[in-house]
């Protein structure tokens, strides 16, 4: 569990902890992180799988900043995610197992 400057931790999901490219895109943004935590875990943890899952460096340093400005704008979760895929506390979804198996077909 990553700290604020002031000790306070900063909220996980419920699968996802804050990774440190995030924690320190929070602490230069007070207003985003009072947003962050003003979110359910659920709906952070959906930030923090969409901001994890991605395999290219650019592309998720554009995930940090993406979900910087739009909790700053009052977005709570990321448009178009599927959801987390790796949550122990529910089944995956129809969709969620649909698109699973065209990314299995492909490789």
């Amino acid at each position: 569990m990553f700290l604020r400057r002031n000790k306070q931790p900063i909220s996980g999901g419920v699968a996802h902890q804050v990774p440190a490219d995030l924690r320190k895109a929070f602490l230069s943004s007070p207003r985003a992180l009072v947003a962050w935590e003003d979110i359910t875990p659920l709906a952070r943890n959906e930030w923090l799988c969409w901001i994890i899952s991605v395999k290219n460096a650019d592309t998720r340093e554009e995930h940090v900043k993406r979900t910087i400005s739009e909790l700053i704008e009052g977005k709570r979760r990321p448009c178009c995610w599927l959801g987390c895929i790796h949550r122990k506390d529910k089944a995956l979804s129809p969709s969620q197992k649909y698109v699973l198996g065209k990314r299995a077909k492909a490789k």
